[in-house]
């Protein structure tokens, strides 16, 4: 038995965060202070992998939205979690996220499937009682055109 990543297939195993570079330096200085990244894989951290990133949110960042609209020429599946074991459909805070220009308030754990070229994810986090998981797959091996492209 190996012991965490070691071994032949080990490779597969990510356990230590290897942040991408994505969006402006202001960007990136503004997302430490509301949230903590946790991991991310893509094509580049492990190849042949498709892409995810997962994070903690624990603050209402100042900047408002957080994201932009935008698509992916690939599928997203994108997920948010409340953090209460006695009630996991608590969401503990407010969210608010469009797709295809249509707004949601999310106060429930919630996944969000984007197609495709749809365009998604302008995003307001509104309030936030207690930390808020995060995570997105983009079926590619990288996130293009995403939120954090357009240094906004």
């Amino acid at each position: 038995m190996y012991e965490n990543n070691d071994g032949e297939y080990g490779k597969y195993i990510v356990q230590d965060l290897q942040a991408p570079q994505t969006g402006t330096p202001e960007f990136q200085e503004m997302y430490k202070r509301f949230s903590h990244r946790i991991l991310w894989m893509d094509g580049n951290v492990c190849p042949g992998a498709f892409q995810m990133n997962t994070a903690w949110y624990y603050a209402v960042p100042e900047k408002d939205p957080v994201f932009e609209e935008h698509s992916h020429e690939a599928d997203e599946l994108i997920g948010f979690f409340g953090s209460n074991p006695d009630n996991p459909y608590d969401l503990g805070g407010e969210i608010v996220v469009t797709i295809n220009g249509e707004e949601h308030r999310l106060t429930k754990s919630s996944l969000i499937f984007c197609p495709s070229g749809m365009p998604h994810m302008r995003m307001s986090i509104r309030r936030v009682d207690r930390p808020i998981f995060h995570f997105s797959v983009v079926t590619s091996g990288s996130y293009d055109n995403g939120a954090y492209d357009t240094g906004k």
